[in-house]
């Protein structure tokens, strides 16, 4: 089977471009050849032989809007030459501005425009506001017709699935592959403290995600903190542009909220907190919730964020609403004062995250695309997805 994969990038070190690095590494493994369209690939990947790299040369270009703008009709012509060459080809979103087989959704624009949580309601900037929802606006058109124009959607969680059925995609065109975990970079352990100037002896939560904005919810975190007085919160985001720094001083928590900015040692600072919080007001499937399970942490989240279908109480909380204030401090105040309860809910995480390797991802998508071409050539293959 000859496939192609249109996506902006493949690297491992990416969420989605994880994704897409499995799944490449799978179909070579089992003898197929890809062909991926893309700014960026995996060294790897580069050299191996299963494998043949277009680079789109669309990442030069000086914003997401334009380059988002260059990438999907650079694809689109060379798509125009090239389709008659494959079997199948995968695409994301919209990414590009031609047809596809499949098409995996990450993010719903037209969802998130609909929220009360957006930028252009929730940004003290105006201008960065109204640029947000008009970039949105064009992405909600965009992936519109991209959907229209795929046989088969999969979406990342089962809330993606129901934004999809919400803008008309008939839940018979969709399927769920949730994304997958590393459990071996993301494993648990008790690492030490103070090599990030984080108390010892003492609860400690952890909030990773982008704080510039107000759509990952730290603001209530940080509200709900300040009716538990014994826990301590590490924060991990860029804090260039972030407004919590300044909330945290106003609220008087800065003896108790630790803002260690962007890093790249994430999965180290799970091994040394207690659990995790992610209230998020919109997600798609977030990948940092996972993460954390798999570094044996309880965790709270919300309704509201993807994936936190698969939190069961054994392994946390999943508030029904993200702005339930109460509900969130009653959370953290039981995972605060109960470290038994946190031990048995950490190891029902891990347990729950090991059954959502990024192989068993990967095969997933690849039994589903032998499946299309099998069906497309009238030849018989039993279903392998929900």
């Amino acid at each position: 089977m000859k496939i192609c994969i249109v996506s902006r990038n493949i690297i491992r070190g990416d969420g989605q471009g994880r994704a897409n690095y499995e799944i490449v590494k799978e179909a070579v493994r089992r003898g197929h050849h890809v062909t991926i369209f893309s700014d960026g690939l995996e060294l790897d990947l580069q050299q191996d032989p299963g494998v043949t790299w277009v680079p789109a040369a669309a990442d030069k270009v000086p914003s997401a809007f334009l380059h988002q703008l260059v990438f999907g009709q650079r694809s689109a012509a060379w798509l125009k030459k090239h389709r008659h060459e494959f079997d199948l080809v995968q695409s994301y979103g919209a990414v590009t501005q031609a047809p596809s087989n499949i098409n995996t959704v990450q993010f719903v624009h037209s969802a998130w425009l609909r929220s009360p949580a957006h930028t252009l309601h929730t940004s003290r900037n105006v201008a960065y506001g109204t640029y947000q929802w008009v970039y949105g606006k064009l992405n909600s058109y965009w992936e519109k017709q991209a959907f229209k124009n795929t046989d088969l959607v999969i979406a990342v969680s089962e809330k993606i699935r129901q934004d999809l059925m919400d803008i008309g995609v008939p839940r018979s065109r969709t399927e769920v592959i949730h994304n997958g975990v590393d459990v071996d970079e993301f494993m648990p352990g008790h690492l030490d403290r103070k090599q990030w100037g984080l108390p010892e002896g003492v609860p400690l939560a952890l909030f990773a995600g982008d704080i510039r904005t107000s759509r990952k919810n730290l603001d209530s975190v940080l509200k709900a903190l300040k009716n538990v007085p014994d826990l301590h919160l590490a924060v991990l985001g860029g804090l260039e542009g972030s407004p919590y720094p300044a909330m945290a001083d106003e609220l008087k928590l800065n003896d108790r909220v630790h803002f260690l900015g962007f890093r790249k040692d994430v999965s180290k600072v799970m091994r040394a907190v207690d659990f995790f919080v992610f209230p998020s007001r919109y997600e798609a499937c977030t990948l940092v919730l996972m993460e954390a399970m798999s570094s044996g942490l309880p965790v709270i989240t919300a309704s509201s964020a993807g994936g936190a279908e698969l939190v069961s109480e054994d392994c946390g909380f999943v508030l029904a609403d993200s702005e339930d204030l109460e509900k969130l401090a009653e959370h953290l105040q039981t995972l605060a004062q109960n470290p038994e309860q946190r031990v048995a809910m950490g190891k029902a995480s891990r347990h729950l995250a090991e059954q959502h390797l990024w192989v068993s991802k990967a095969q997933l998508y690849i039994d589903l695309f032998e499946k299309f071409i099998a069906e497309r050539s009238g030849q018989r293959q039993p279903a392998v997805v929900n």
